[in-house]
């Protein structure tokens, strides 16, 4: 499955530059949050395919104005066509702004969404806005990453755990791709395409 991943900055290359044809084979949009609603509405409209997201720290407009044609899997277990997708949005509460949580509310939404994780027989890909506790993230309170996240790592095994929230231009403190055991840690700024089959699938083979 040919997903396209999506977060932190409206891609000009599908926003600017747009033809249709640049979502063929495209099975599947997420985004990682921190869009504008009205680039994945934009998205939604010529996509033939869902468009899911989690909200970023930047995302209170979503409240008003949530994006149209997209479905938000923030807290739930979204499955689409055999694979299993967990969402958690929001970072590291540095100012007390909406879709900013400590440690400790993040372990409870972890902790909430075990028995769903466990009734769906595990999950395939693993979207959240900020990445885990040093890994990927960086040094200043905002961008730091949740240690509870190792707990879904550790103990899920996703094949794919997929965030936004650091930017490109961070310097060294961007990585597009790195490894954590098994699972496959890719940070989504601005658009990157992976591909990833449903362990259903996998194990019929």
């Amino acid at each position: 499955m040919r997903i396209l991943l999506l977060a932190d900055e409206e891609s000009k290359y599908y926003w600017d530059f747009f033809e249709k044809s640049k979502l063929d084979g495209i099975d599947l949009i997420i985004s990682c949050g921190d869009l504008a609603p009205q680039f994945l509405s934009f998205m939604a409209t010529f996509a033939k395919v869902p468009v899911l997201y989690v909200h970023g720290n930047h995302d209170y407009c979503y409240d008003e104005t949530p994006p149209d044609g997209c479905e938000c899997i923030d807290d739930m277990v979204y499955e689409y066509k055999g694979l299993k997708i967990l969402g958690l949005g929001g970072s590291m509460c540095y100012n007390f702004g909406a879709y900013q949580y400590t440690e400790k509310e993040m372990e409870k939404r972890i902790h909430k969404l075990r028995r769903k994780i466990k009734k769906a027989g595990g999950i395939d890909l693993f979207i959240t806005h900020s990445p885990a506790y040093r890994l990927h993230d960086s040094e200043d309170l905002p961008h730091t990453g949740f240690k509870a996240f190792y707990s879904i790592l550790d103990e899920v095994r996703p094949q794919v755990f997929a965030h936004g929230h650091v930017h490109i231009n961070y310097g060294r403190d961007f990585k597009r791709e790195s490894t954590y055991g098994d699972v496959r840690v890719v940070n989504a700024y601005e658009k990157y395409i992976i591909e990833v089959e449903p362990r259903s699938a996998q194990d019929a083979e």
